[in-house]
């Protein structure tokens, strides 16, 4: 086992110091109500006074922890030390008020809930073990169940072993779903910013054309007033050979960036005009070629179907989602990908489709997650974790599509079929 891996020394694992203090807060207070109530309105005797020392020692590092510890997120370590520091303060309240009787023994496994939740895998695992043995301690040393010596209550043997297991169980069964939520929270997160990373560059690079075409018209003014002055110079210098040859190169180079501005605004404006409105035929036309000018692999593209010849917005995330699927399909393919375009006035489809392996078993459930590892053979050369298939669906979607993905399809390789509404896909 890599330790680096379980206790995630690469990560920066914290627990919030603002929540851990509420919650031990909610805890003393909690632990003072019940032992009052039970001993004055209850009439139930105890060591009330140890009790109350173990309190309010609690409270005391509570308040350190507060006030004392200026750092507003603990690290693993540090909130582990405080967690197993809370545990046996409730062990030995549990210890005086009657062990694994005592109606609130399950509380036990709270710390290791909240370890689950924040912390590493490895810290929920140690204080798992702490726990179990605290808990097996106090159900066979303990003072009696307030009320108990009293001959109030009796317990036979086998409800003290099913209490036990039923915690166990607790710990066992809650540790789990709390390590489970906190890895597809922390998984789900590490994809969607990397989605905004991807789209935040897609505007970037966007809005850098625009910045261009601002500085080609800006620069034309003073290169061109350059030039004019240039010029004057010339004459007036006459045949002095000495700065004839450097301001002939003041002239040449001061045209050269004029031509280079020039480009750079004409470009700019072909480019708003394709951005502005373009057939969602041409957008797939223009996103295969891409893929012809580095494969050799065969790419189909039929729209003979496409009745509605619809014009969208050319928008990074259409682009980018649309790249993706058929980026995946030149990449497992053998030697042929088929994409085609239908539309009416109710749909707008396209199916992407090679005849590569297929979309293994394993996964075909899990398409569209992040970070997802199939184990066939076919695919470990190429397979990654699925990230780019995330981000693609994400994308898509929030520009109203609807995906489905088949393990195979005619070329029996994996079927992706990307579905809009006419409506959707004109306001999106």
């Amino acid at each position: 086992m890599d330790f680096s891996t379980l206790f995630r020394t690469k990560e920066n694992l914290n627990l919030d110091k603002n929540t851990l203090t509420i919650l031990r807060y909610i805890a003393i207070f909690g632990q003072f109500v019940a032992i009052n109530i039970v001993y004055f309105y209850l009439s139930l005797t105890f060591p009330i006074k140890l009790s109350y020392t173990i309190i309010f020692l609690g409270l005391v590092t509570n308040i350190y922890l507060q006030f004392g510890i200026k750092i507003n997120q603990l690290k693993d370590f540090y909130a582990a030390i405080f967690l197993v520091y809370d545990l046996i303060q409730l062990s030995l309240l549990l210890y005086l008020t009657g062990g694994i009787f005592n109606p609130f023994c399950f509380l036990l496994i709270i710390p290791a809930i909240v370890s689950s939740t924040f912390l590493s895998m490895g810290t929920t695992i140690i204080l798992g073990f702490i726990t179990s043995f605290l808990l097996l301690i106090i159900s066979f040393f303990h003072l009696p169940l307030p009320g108990e010596d009293m001959n109030l209550l009796h317990f036979p043997n086998f409800y003290k072993t099913g209490i036990i297991i039923s915690v166990f169980i607790g710990l066992i069964f809650l540790s789990y779903f709390g390590i489970r939520f906190a890895g597809e929270t922390k998984k789900r997160s590490e994809a969607l910013n990397k989605l905004q990373e991807v789209i935040s560059k897609e505007y970037e690079l966007e809005s850098l054309g625009g910045q261009a075409a601002a500085a080609a018209h800006s620069l034309g003014t003073p290169l061109a007033t350059i030039s004019v002055v240039a010029k004057e110079l010339k004459k007036d210098i006459g045949n002095d050979k000495e700065f004839s040859k450097d301001i002939d190169l003041l002239i040449s180079q001061t045209k050269r960036c004029s031509e280079i501005l020039k480009q750079i605004s004409k470009k700019q404006i072909e480019e708003d005009i394709f951005l502005s409105s373009i057939k969602f035929e041409d957008l797939l036309e223009e996103i295969i070629n891409s893929f012809k000018e580095t494969s050799s692999k065969k790419i189909d593209f039929s729209n003979e179907n496409d009745q509605n010849k619809i014009a969208i917005q050319r928008s990074p995330e259409i682009i980018y989602g649309l790249r993706n699927f058929i980026g995946n399909a030149v990449k497992f393919s053998k030697s042929k990908v088929n994409i085609s375009l239908l539309s009416n006035q109710q749909t707008v489809e396209i199916k992407v489709n090679d005849d590569g392996p297929g979309i293994p078993e394993d996964i075909i459930n899990k398409i569209g997650e992040p970070y997802i590892k199939s184990k066939s053979r076919e695919l470990s050369s190429n397979a990654g974790l699925g990230l780019g298939t995330f981000l693609g669906k994400t994308l898509l979607e929030r520009q109203n599509a609807k995906l489905s993905f088949r393990k195979k399809g005619e070329l029996g390789g994996a079927l992706v079929t990307i579905t809009w509404s006419p409506k959707d896909l004109i306001n999106s």
